[in-house]
């Protein structure tokens, strides 16, 4: 039985415990406004509009042509994504498909290639008076299809979203049982009806949860829409922005929004719905692919073909073709990567500082009040990058003009932006530290913040360096918030490549677009680095 002067001792640490919690909780809570501000402000803002002129803004045909231009790119693309992940992941999966485990790891890079440069590429090589035209031109072919518009705006976007749905879908036909297949087959089904009532339901909300990741990009993209000349909102916002008609702007953000909302719900609702169960499916034969083995080989590298090789020809041509330069204003220069790299370190570092405590409630204390917390930080993934920064804008112009188009403006859009993704990995490393281990360090005299800093955060630092690191790298890439909010003269990668592309000379756009796809196959790295850490 403990005495008096134990008792009172664990009185007080229980005390002190509490208020360390408790400050806790009220640093989170801090972090967590700051997540979600810039929305909310966005929302103010076009609640200032009036009425008669919202609604005359909102019926307008340009208003109409957009939306319905936004729903069917979404639509497409998540259709056409579903057309082809699918197949590609049980080909890779469940077939005697020849180079199996190469077409895996191949189908799966286009990912990291950022759409806009894949746009570039695909409109130097396809558009009017392109690379291919000029190959065909012996051949008497004076024209391609339009690579302008819908149609070519759903291919690109496919091109670079489908292993959204590639990837959640191997995930789930890596956990199907084969032999249920088997059981079904000796029930004489054909293989197409074992694969249609074991098969496709065992990988339906993987697929669709893959297909709404698709549909969220699609809708949020603002690079290749504007590229490929076809107005959606993200496009039309950007316009309307350069053009001073705030009013149409803010309105346009909250539609878009509104369409956003949707698809996160209708995430949500597979997420819960999905009915996947264990860690590991049963090992069994390989479909074997007869006569069809060979040829069904065209898929992935047909994919392939256009995701990787297409960009990768076109940025060498281009490069070929630099050294002919006469622009000097649109010529790279190594302070463009110098911006770049220190803007991303800046964010990667705040994002990380922010994301620690977070992550860290999240992971002890498991409570509603957490999970709010946490899922605050995943709005401004969610929001597209050019809403986000036109509310930055809308604020800072208006009631902070000290932070207007400054760096530290710029970088605190970045944390907002991509934030999530280092809540996500250093709350999944913070909860497997053993709870016992702390628990020592606080028998032996540690207080809260002692056993925090000799226990879990030695445990957890490769989870923070890995969530710096994919926060690097992503905002690296980020186009809309770094073109509406980079202070004036301050350029970077992405902006030299924008500047290219709307003077219509690609060439010089090879350079930074080549150090880009270099930076984001880092990403890829990092990913299989931290799965490896985590025993996967």
């Amino acid at each position: 039985m403990a005495g008096p002067i134990e008792q009172v001792r664990e009185r007080s640490e229980r005390r002190f415990g509490s208020l360390v919690s408790l400050a806790l909780a009220l640093l989170c809570a801090v972090i967590a406004a700051n997540m979600v501000f810039p929305v909310s402000w966005l929302v103010l803002e076009a609640a200032q509009v009036d009425a008669g002129r919202a609604w005359d803004l909102l019926v307008r045909g340009a208003t109409l042509e957009v939306l319905v231009n936004s729903l069917l790119l979404m639509g497409g693309v998540t259709a056409l994504s579903i057309l082809l992940g699918v197949p590609l992941a049980y080909l890779t999966t469940r077939t005697d498909l020849p180079f199996r485990r190469f077409w895996t790891v191949v189908v799966a890079l286009p990912l990291v290639i950022p759409s806009y440069v894949g746009a570039f590429a695909f409109v130097s090589a396809f558009g009017p008076r392109g690379e291919f035209q000029d190959l065909l031109a012996p051949l008497g072919v004076e024209r391609l299809p339009e690579i302008y518009g819908l149609g070519g705006t759903i291919f690109v976007i496919t091109l670079y979203t489908y292993p959204y749905v590639y990837l959640t879908a191997r995930a789930a036909l890596l956990t199907l049982d084969t032999t249920l297949v088997e059981a079904a087959k000796t029930l004489n089904h054909s293989r197409w009806s074992a694969f249609r009532r074991v098969t496709l339901p065992h990988i339906r909300s993987a697929t669709a949860a893959g297909g709404l990741l698709a549909a969220l990009y699609a809708v949020s993209d603002f690079g290749t829409p504007t590229i490929m000349q076809l107005p959606v909102f993200t496009r039309q916002i950007f316009v309307e922005y350069r053009t001073f008609s705030s009013d149409y702007a803010a309105l346009l953000s909250l539609h878009l929004l509104a369409i956003v909302v949707v698809v996160l719900a209708l995430e949500s609702r597979v997420r819960a719905d999905d009915t996947l169960r264990g860690d590991a499916g049963t090992d069994g034969p390989a479909v074997t692919l007869g006569r069809w083995r060979w040829p069904a080989m065209a898929l992935p590298a047909g994919v392939a073909a256009f995701a990787l090789a297409v960009p990768v020809w076109i940025l060498g041509l281009w490069v070929t073709r630099t050294g002919s330069s006469v622009r000097s204003d649109l010529a790279f220069e190594a302070t463009h990567a110098l911006n770049s790299v220190l803007v991303a370190t800046a964010t990667a570092v705040v994002a990380a500082l922010a994301a620690l405590p977070i992550a860290y409630y999240a992971a002890r204390h498991r409570s509603r009040l957490s999970a709010l917390f946490e899922r605050t930080t995943y709005v401004g993934f969610a929001v597209p990058g050019i809403v986000l920064a036109l509310a930055l804008v809308y604020f800072g112009s208006g009631y902070a003009p000290i932070l207007y188009q400054t760096v530290p403006l710029l970088v605190f859009a970045y944390v907002v932006r991509f934030m999530s993704q280092a809540v996500g990995i250093v709350r999944s490393g913070t909860s497997q530290v053993d709870p016992t281990l702390v628990e020592a360090a606080r028998t032996l005299g540690e207080g809260p913040f002692g056993a925090f800093r000799r226990v879990t955060l030695p445990l957890i630092g490769s989870s923070i360096v890995a969530g710096m690191a994919l926060v690097f790298l992503t905002t690296m890439k980020e186009l809309p918030v770094t073109l509406v909010l980079r202070p004036t003269g301050f350029e970077t990668i992405v902006t030299q490549m924008w500047r290219a592309q709307e003077a219509a000379s690609y060439q010089y756009a090879a350079l930074p677009a080549l150090l880009l796809l270099a930076i984001s196959g880092l990403s890829m790295v990092v990913l299989l680095t931290q799965d490896s850490q985590k025993g996967l």
